[in-house]
């Protein structure tokens, strides 16, 4: 059994459980869209009369108190099904900060899918007869492929400013065109999006982007104007010429959009994230002589925007450092058959070639329709004859110590200078490096910092 249909059964399970208990008890909210859609849910929610403390005494020590004062609870399996969130059924009180109600109500099935977010997410089913519960017109909605807020959309805009980017989200990955008053409290409430906690905004954008609609996504938080409130420097792209073979008559925009489709299956969130971001430098650089545009150093600025955008988010270190990294160099390998081998290999053996790699070949392949580069460089890490790409090196501080030298800040610049001769395989033995140590030591005293 696979470890999805283990966590169904323990979701059906605990529905079962709180019926035979003498409860109303169903699946509800996204395992019922997906289900419907012929997708395998990430996780399976259950809704119920019981209250939290009544699951509690009926799931005793399995129970996870996450929410109670929401109605929320969770259950875990012991035999390894996961977790299911056990919620009651409950109207919210009033949002005071655009996030959260202040109190709520338990109250019945009805109730409850009202106060939830969009029609397809409203529904509820009986995993034993497979009946589906609707009381908003999710089921309508979802066959006619239309994301519409039940009720009033600006009420439920109001209510939880997240839900502008949940929107976006479900609208892109499920390919639903948005009902024209969700769409429209969307774009006029979409400044209001900095309430949200940096953190919960990058929780959402994470999820858009790792996902196969990435690129769809993006282009509506463009054209909703949350980019402009989210990612301001993302809007500068737009219109900017670009004349790639690809691409004759598309602008920076398009180009990025076709960079993100062309990525490999789920991309990591730091490489999507740079791919994204890898010609935002582009607009701040842009010159034109003698009738060519150029971009000088484009990719220095970009890196500055990243590092800006990353922090904004509030993303942690190693991501935001990966995201500057990849935006940094992602055309550093477009002239890979032409560099060095000493320079060539210190890349290749960075922790993030594979997604450099895969960043580069997409932008190749959406410029000029090939990646040769990225070829040569899958082949040269597959292939290339003389051992690991990235050797231990020849000598140490204290090798050079004993050869006589006496320590100082010269050590990096030698070292360094051995180094490159070793991965250009001019040497290949500590012998060989303090040989050549020796016919270069005054130019490389000279060079000292």
């Amino acid at each position: 059994m696979t470890q999805h249909e283990k966590h169904r059964e323990f979701a059906t399970e605990i529905v079962g459980r709180l019926r035979h208990e003498g409860f109303q008890a169903y699946w509800a909210g996204g395992c019922v869209r997906d289900v419907l859609l012929g997708l395998e849910p990430a996780d399976y929610d259950v809704a119920t009369d019981a209250t939290p403390e009544q699951v509690m005494a009926i799931f005793g020590r399995r129970t996870i108190p996450v929410g109670v004062s929401f109605g929320v609870v969770r259950v875990r399996d012991s035999r390894g099904g996961g977790e299911v969130e056990v919620a009651t059924f409950r109207s919210d009180g009033a949002y005071v900060d655009g996030r959260h109600p202040e109190s709520v109500v338990f109250s019945s099935p009805e109730q409850d899918a009202e106060r939830r977010d969009f029609t397809i997410n409203g529904m509820f089913s009986d995993p034993f007869s497979g009946e589906v519960i609707d009381y908003v017109g999710g089921r309508a909605d979802l066959d006619a492929r239309i994301l519409r807020a039940i009720g009033d959309p600006w009420a439920r805009f109001r209510e939880d400013k997240l839900r502008l980017l949940r929107a976006i989200r479900f609208a892109s990955r499920f390919r639903l065109t948005i009902d024209p008053a969700t769409e429209s409290a969307l774009v006029t409430m979409a400044s209001q999006i900095h309430v949200v906690a940096a953190e919960r905004i990058a929780q959402e954008f994470r999820r858009m982007l790792v996902h196969d609609s990435r690129a769809r996504a993006m282009n509506r938080l463009l054209e909703t104007g949350l980019a402009a409130h989210i990612l301001p420097p993302l809007l500068p792209m737009k219109g900017v010429f670009q004349g790639k073979p690809v691409q004759p008559e598309g602008d920076l925009w398009d180009h990025v959009l076709l960079v993100l489709d062309l990525l490999p299956p789920a991309p990591s969130f730091p490489l999507a994230f740079a791919t994204l971001l890898h010609d935002v430098g582009k607009p701040r650089t842009m010159a034109t002589y003698k009738g060519r545009i150029s971009f000088h150093n484009h990719e220095l600025v970009g890196r500055k925007i990243a590092d800006d955008l990353c922090r904004r988010l509030k993303l942690s270190n190693t991501e935001r450092e990966q995201v500057c990294w990849l935006v940094e160099f992602h055309q550093y390998l477009g002239d890979a058959t032409r560099l060095r081998e000493a320079k060539l290999k210190r890349m290749l053996s960075m922790p993030g070639i594979d997604d450099l790699l895969a960043l580069h070949r997409a932008d190749a392949l959406a410029s000029i329709g090939e990646s040769p580069q990225v070829d040569y460089c899958r082949y040269y890490i597959e292939a290339q004859p003389s051992g690991p790409i990235n050797p231990a090196p020849l000598v140490t501080g204290h090798d050079l110590v004993r050869h006589g030298l006496t320590p100082g800040s010269h050590f990096s610049t030698i070292l360094e200078q051995i180094r490159e001769a070793q991965l250009d395989r001019v040497i290949n033995s500590k012998r060989e490096a303090l040989d050549w140590l020796d016919e270069h030591l005054e130019s490389l005293r000279a060079e000292k910092p």
